[in-house]
Parts: structure tokens; C-alpha cells; sequence
């Protein structure tokens, strides 16, 4: 008589599980083929032990996890569905996370198809965490940079079975051949996808799900009632906002440069300094965001496809050009020779700017994927419009304040209907489960954030200037200024707390009901 363990040695052999075998036997890849993952949703009894069996084999806390296990429910008892799915990497065919990585640490690797991450070039700069639809990327905070599943491709290379499909008592999960063209022309939409997960085709996903029959229509999440702020980020608000203000001020900058050109009062030096400082002081800051800061240049490797590479270089020129467009004020360099290098210096931070807006154009997160976010984004120029308005109260060239002044009221006029235009779409069709968790998010756990942000846009960006336009036109230039001073401070807190607000209320699509997904953000 066989013992259970015999038995199931045998039913291994029969049917050909991976779970449990230290060597597997898989055909070697041919041309167009790849490796992938296959679960079998029916199989799994959600015990996790594919997700103890990774970590230990790669080393991981165990907030840290490569493996997951999601959890979704639905129908009415006794007729009652439970499904599961243990989800890694997907070795997608065409990976969010190798295109936006700005320093080309994610290597598609030619022969296997399989999808690796290059710690040593890493800067965690962790923007692969919110380009990955399924999120999973995870930022390990011990060694400062993001670490993936690489399904244990080493192994592989030995013909030795991964961790998570070795540990599987159910076989559950294995390691499959798949040709890609055939999978994309024909199995993809069918094969690939599971309720909740975000559709297959946003990379061309590779894994493959068999679901049980007569799935209810009734559905849920599991973890649905917990809803989340997400991670503040606070160097980026301070990055993002002044840099912006920066262009605006250079704006208003080269106008007033042009306009001496009629006659009208030049622009100075000390302008031109005060203008670039934000962005002096605000690129920075972005370090501070990083794993590994002092591998900041290397964000620039990646220009042909990184949007977070292009924002870097044209954001770094920027800077670089005021500061030698200060230098021309400074020895009066001819007029149109600096008016030249202004214009270039403009387009360059115009394009800079709409560089970092694209940075946010990610389908992985459905709030941030909106139009709203680019004009958002330049719309906080108008305070750059206020700053030289400032400049010029407290020094000699009194007639641009108003110009300046009416500049900057009809650039935040525009920013209240952007930012009234941004609330209003969160109720959008398309991926309405994260939108209106969004909102929910916006309405009730940052509520008075809210109000803050649009009674201090309406105050700072109107009221204030209104009363500063009045004492200019009295010739009272000391309370102009310090009403100038106000609508700066002001203003700036509004555009802080609405950048504070775009990212602590994003809700980004993921794997449905994980409970346990650790420091995925």
C-alpha cells in the first residue's frame, strides 16, 4: 500500500505538476517565444506559500513581496465564489516599467523574454511603481532602490523549477512557452485577463489564468472598504510647483524684454535672478525623492523613451540657460543676442514642464491620466506673473505692475477652472472605481485640504490682486508691495496643498484584493 507521500509522487508524475519538483522539464525556447507564468485560479487554496517561498529564496522582508496573493469574492450562500490569484511579474511583451525607467535599470532579456530589474544602476527613483498597471515593482527601503520577480531565471537557466511553482502544494502555478505573435493576435484578450486586474493589453501581459466556470456577477473586492491615502511626496510637491513658477516668471520675463523694445521700462538683472531661483532651488529638491540621490545625473540615460528622462535634461538646461541669461543682464550683453537665447531658453523649460506633466500621463493610475493634469501643471505659472509684479513694486519699474498684476489674475482665474474641471471628470465612466475612490478620498479624508486650496486660489489669485491694483493706481507703492508680498505667500500655500491633494488621492489599478501586498505603492 503507498504512503500519501508515495501517492503523491506518483499523481506528480502523472500529470505532470511543476509543484514540488527541484528540476523541471520545459521545451527550449524557440524563435518568438518567451517564458511565462500560468495560474490556475480553480487549483489555488489560497495558503501563500507561494509567496513565503519567494521571499525566502530572494532574501526578502517579509513586507517585501515579489508574490502576492489577492483575494476576490462574490455570489449569495451557499452558492458562494471565492478567487484567488497569486500574481508576480507578468514579463509583459511590452513592460511600463522598461519604458519609463529614466536610467534603463529594466532589461527585456532577448532569449528568455523574461523581464529583469539591474539593481546596481538602480536610483529608486521609484517611478516604475506607478507605471506598472499591476503593481509590481516595490521599493525596498533597506537598499534604497525597487526590486521585482525575475522568475527566478538563474534557476531557470538550470533547468530548476522557481520558488513560488516548486512551493505550490496545489500546482497552482507553473512555467510555460508562449509565442508571442500568437498570443497577441489570438489568446491574449481571453487568456490573460481576471476581474479586477487591469486589462492585459496595457503591456501585453503574458501570464495566463484558468478561472473557474459561471463566475457571479456579483464580484467584489475583497479589501474594497479599505481606501488608503497614497504616498505624499513631499520633495516633488516643493519640486514640481516651483519649477513651474519659474516659467511663469520667465515668461512674464522675456514679455517685458520684448516690450523694451517699444519704449516701455527694461527688465533687469535682478529680475532675471529672482526668476530663476525657484527652479534653482526647486530641481534639487527632486533628489530627495530618491533611493540613491547621489546617482541623481544618471535619471537622464533614458531620453528615447523615459518621460522622466526628458524632464531632467530640458528642466537642467532651463536652469542652466537663466542663469546665463543673468549673466547677460549683468554685462549688458547686446539686446537681440539675449533676447535669442531667452526665446530658446523658454521653449526649452515650456518643454520641460510639459515633460513632467507626461511623467503623470500613466494608465496605471487613472486620476493623474487626464488632461487636467497638463494644464494643471502650467496653470501654475501665473504666480511666476506675481513674482516679477513684486520685483517691479519694490523696485523702479512701477508701470509693468499692473500688466503683471493682471497677467498673473487671469492665469489663476484659469487655474480655478482647471482645478473645477479636474473634480468634475472624476466622475468619468472610464475607470470609475478609482475615480470615484478619488473622490471619496478628496471629499472625505482631505476635505478641508480642499477647501483650503480654493479659498486661498479665489483669495490670493483675485481678491488680493484687485486690492494691490487699487493702491497701485493710488501711488501707494509700499502697501502695493506688501499686498504683492501676501498674494505670493498666499498663492504658493494653493498650489502646494493642491499638489499635496494630487498625489495623496490617487488611486492606482492593481491587483484586486491584496490584503498583503506589503510596500507596493
Amino acid at each position: 500500500m503507498q504512503t500519501p507521500l508515495e501517492s503523491f509522487i506518483d499523481h506528480q508524475a502523472d500529470t505532470g505538476m511543476q509543484c514540488g519538483s527541484y528540476s523541471i522539464d520545459i521545451p527550449p525556447l524557440k524563435d518568438g517565444e518567451q517564458y511565462r507564468f500560468h495560474f490556475d485560479a480553480v487549483a489555488c487554496v489560497g495558503c501563500r506559500c507561494c509567496e513565503v517561498a519567494c521571499n525566502e529564496q530572494n532574501n526578502n522582508p517579509a513586507d517585501i513581496k515579489w508574490r502576492r496573493v489577492g483575494e476576490i469574492e462574490g455570489g449569495e450562500f451557499p452558492a458562494f465564489t471565492q478567487l484567488l490569484n497569486s500574481m508576480s511579474c507578468n514579463h509583459c511583451i511590452d513592460p511600463e516599467c522598461l519604458k519609463g525607467c529614466p536610467t534603463n535599470s529594466y532589461i527585456k532579456i532577448d532569449k528568455t523574454g523574461i523581464v529583469v530589474h539591474d539593481d546596481d544602476t538602480c536610483i529608486g527613483c521609484q517611478y516604475c511603481t506607478w507605471n506598472c498597471p499591476y503593481g509590481v515593482p516595490v521599493f525596498h527601503e533597506e537598499r534604497n532602490i525597487v526590486t521585482k520577480c525575475h522568475m527566478c531565471h538563474e534557476r531557470l537557466d538550470e533547468g530548476q523549477s522557481p520558488a513560488c511553482v516548486q512551493a505550490c502544494p496545489a500546482g497552482a502555478i507553473e512555467i510555460e512557452v508562449v509565442n508571442v505573435e500568437e498570443w497577441l493576435k489570438r489568446d491574449i484578450d481571453e487568456q490573460a485577463n481576471m476581474p479586477f486586474l487591469p486589462d492585459a493589453r496595457i503591456t501585453n501581459s503574458t501570464t495566463r489564468y484558468t478561472l473557474p466556470d459561471n463566475l457571479p456577477d456579483n464580484m467584489k473586492e475583497m479589501d474594497e472598504h479599505i481606501l488608503k491615502p497614497a504616498h505624499s511626496e513631499i520633495p516633488l510637491v516643493f519640486m514640481t510647483v516651483l519649477t513651474q513658477i519659474s516659467l511663469g516668471g520667465f515668461l512674464a520675463l522675456f514679455l517685458g524684454d520684448v516690450m523694451s523694445l517699444f519704449g516701455f521700462e527694461s527688465t533687469n538683472w535682478i529680475m532675471a535672478l529672482l526668476v530663476m531661483i525657484p527652479a534653482a532651488v526647486g530641481l534639487p529638491l527632486s533628489a530627495l525623492h530618491l533611493g540613491r540621490p547621489f546617482l541623481a545625473m544618471t535619471a537622464m540615460k533614458n531620453i528615447k523613451t523615459s518621460w522622466l528622462s526628458r524632464e531632467a535634461l530640458a528642466l537642467g538646461l532651463f536652469t542652466g540657460l537663466m542663469v546665463g541669461v543673468v549673466a547677460m543682464y549683468f554685462f549688458h550683453l547686446p539686446h537681440i543676442l539675449r533676447l535669442l537665447v531667452e526665446a530658446i531658453t523658454l521653449g526649452i523649460g515650456m518643454y520641460g514642464i510639459y515633460a513632467q506633466s507626461m511623467i503623470y500621463r500613466i494608465r496605471a493610475r487613472p486620476s493623474w491620466n487626464r488632461i487636467t493634469t497638463n494644464y494643471k501643471f502650467f496653470g501654475v505659472a501665473y504666480i511666476g506673473a506675481f513674482l516679477l509684479a513684486f520685483i517691479s513694486s519694490i523696485s523702479s519699474v512701477h508701470e509693468a505692475i499692473i500688466p503683471l498684476t493682471t497677467m498673473g489674475m487671469l492665469g489663476a482665474l484659469a487655474q480655478l477652472f482647471f482645478s473645477y474641471e479636474d473634480i468634475r471628470t472624476l466622475d468619468s465612466k472610464e475607470n470609475e472605481y478609482q475615480l470615484q475612490r478619488s473622490k471619496r478620498l478628496l471629499n472625505e479624508n482631505f476635505a478641508s485640504v480642499k477647501k483650503i486650496r480654493f479659498a486661498t486660489l479665489l483669495l490670493g489669485g483675485v481678491l488680493l490682486p484687485l486690492l494691490a491694483l487699487v493702491f497701485v493706481s493710488g501711488s501707494s507703492m509700499l502697501m502695493a508691495s506688501i499686498i504683492l508680498g501676501l498674494v505670493l505667500v498666499v498663492t504658493f500655500m494653493s498650489e502646494i496643498s493642491d499638489r499635496f491633494l494630487f498625489y495623496t488621492t490617487v488611486v492606482p489599478l492593481g491587483m484586486a484584493g491584496g490584503f498583503f501586498v506589503g510596500k507596493q505603492r
